[in-house]
């Protein structure tokens, strides 16, 4: 890939310095171990949240790039990257239970996003859905089968206050926020994340393709957040690097008709 152009101000990248594929965790101590996955990985930029390694998976270019905590860096993200010619971007995070049968170390797939975080809200009314690219789901779900992994598929829920969520109690409005948990319960959200709304809407204003995987790391009422064995990650970032390569490979099978 040759370099060309200016590098984006946030995310620190020029054109052919990534890939048109990306995988995006929220932790920038997180792509080095997705870049183990791919081939020929090497470290490319680091700047403010955003650390990016660019590889290849199948002989594509393939980067993975941290996009910090909340929607409005993931925003800027998309935005920087979409200008750079990505246009397939899976977010591999982590996220807390919303529904009993969910527990530590599963695997949730969203299909969509209840948006009850703002950033989406400077581009599109709240009536405006948050949805995943439904390949992506394909892909996810058929390398979760595949690696006999246990998952979830359905709606997740993205927040900005993170600990309104996780404690409740500690809160001006504690009973509010109880009331508003248990609803979204009953409503059937397997969980929530404060990154993946973000990611759909701007994705999909901008005719690109999305989908997220999360690991759980806090099952429904426990209150924290659990350091888990490094197993369950690694094993969350092989579903989706499998994931990617069926994406890749459906991909050329498309352009070959």
């Amino acid at each position: 890939m040759a370099v060309t152009g200016e590098k984006k101000y946030h995310i620190g990248l020029a054109k052919g310095e990534v890939g048109e594929y990306v995988l995006v965790p929220g932790d920038p101590g997180r792509t080095p171990a997705i870049a183990k996955y791919l081939d020929g990985a090497r470290e490319v930029a680091f700047n403010r949240e955003y650390r990016t390694f660019t590889g290849s998976l199948l002989g594509v270019p393939v980067s993975a790039i941290s996009s910090g905590m909340g929607g409005p860096s993931v925003a800027i993200a998309v935005e920087e990257l979409n200008e750079l010619g990505v246009h397939t971007f899976l977010r591999v995070g982590t996220c807390g239970a919303a529904q009993p049968e969910i527990k530590i170390g599963d695997l949730v797939i969203a299909i969509g996003s209840v948006r009850s975080e703002g950033t989406p809200n400077g581009y599109v009314p709240l009536e405006y859905p948050a949805v995943a690219s439904i390949d992506m789901v394909n892909a996810l779900v058929e390398a979760s089968k595949a690696a006999a992994a246990p998952y979830h598929v359905g709606v997740i829920r993205s927040v900005d206050a993170l600990y309104s969520d996780l404690m409740p109690d500690r809160m001006p409005r504690p009973h509010q926020l109880h009331e508003e948990l248990d609803m979204w319960s009953r409503a059937g959200v397997l969980s929530n994340d404060m990154e993946t709304s973000t990611l759909f809407v701007v994705a999909r204003l901008r005719k690109l393709r999305a989908g997220t995987i999360n690991l759980c790391v806090d099952e429904l009422g426990a209150g924290e957040i659990h350091h888990l064995d490094p197993s369950y990650m690694d094993r969350m970032l092989r579903v989706a690097v499998d994931a990617l390569k069926l994406l890749i490979e459906h991909d050329r099978a498309a352009a070959r008709k």
